[in-house]
């Protein structure tokens, strides 16, 4: 069994996605939107309510801090970026879900193997 760094509370999707949008350079609000739905091919679709919550939990946790202010066009863009905290974070729940996935293809191999059909064996 893999023991992963950090005995943190787990990350949703959505918290994973916006930490690793943010693992190449830092990123405003909208940037993080788009950003998440290619990273997903559109599956997941952040709403601002839903997205400035996590920011603000994950800021918490110490996963991302502001990196700078822009304004552009009169609007105010803040830009997050990942803390190391944040990345050793995106690393370790990479590597858990790797992991399971492993686990799992070696599962439905296994599967897939009893479930051969048999000749000369009728049922």
């Amino acid at each position: 069994m893999t023991v992963y760094t950090l005995a943190m509370e787990s990350l949703s999707e959505q918290s994973f996605l916006i930490l690793a949008a943010l693992a190449d350079q830092p990123r405003h609000g909208y940037g993080l939107v788009t950003e998440v739905a290619a990273m997903s091919d559109g599956r997941v679709q952040l709403r601002a309510s839903t997205l400035y919550a996590a920011l603000e939990r994950l800021a918490a946790r110490g996963l991302i801090a502001p990196d700078r202010d822009e304004v552009d066009n009169g609007r105010l863009r803040r830009y997050y970026r990942l803390t190391d905290t944040g990345a050793t974070t995106v690393a370790a729940e990479t590597q858990r879900m790797t992991d399971q996935a492993r686990a799992a293809k070696r599962r439905l191999a296994k599967r897939d193997r009893q479930a051969a059909p048999r000749y000369g064996v009728t049922g």
